[in-house]
């Protein structure tokens, strides 16, 4: 059994800040806790305005506060975030995600990820050795 707590987490180094100062996210499963995904809570910091493209993971997003607008740069079409909102990028979906006010979401991501990433010139996370 695996039990840890949000603050926790955060004073053991779980907490990875965007170096472009979007979001943070504290990483409470990783890839190390061999469950097949990684489970973190994510703060989309209000004004945040930036484009992503995870092209190696699949995710899952649940908005549990604030409101912002997820646009899919495929068809065009924007999606309001508030809270109670899921989203999925099932197929590598290239997007842009907006914060019109602080949000914190809880976010799952297939494969599961190592815990120090942050995203690359393409909005995406890299793979870990060995992964395919």
């Amino acid at each position: 059994m695996i039990v840890r707590d949000l603050k926790s987490a955060q004073e053991q180094g779980r907490k990875i800040v965007d170096p472009k100062n979007n979001w943070d996210s504290t990483r409470l499963i990783l890839k190390e806790d061999n469950m097949g995904f990684s489970f973190h809570i994510t703060t989309i910091y209000k004004g945040a305005d930036f484009q992503m493209h995870y092209q190696n993971h699949l995710e899952s997003v649940y908005c549990i506060s604030g409101t912002g607008e997820i646009e899919n740069l495929e068809d065009g079409k924007k999606y309001p975030i508030s809270p109670g909102t899921l989203y999925v990028l099932n197929n590598n979906d290239k997007h842009i995600l907006r914060a019109f006010e602080e949000m914190s979401m809880a976010c799952v991501f297939n494969p599961p990820l190592t815990g120090r990433e942050v995203h690359n010139a393409e909005g995406a996370y890299e793979l870990s050795a060995g992964e395919i």
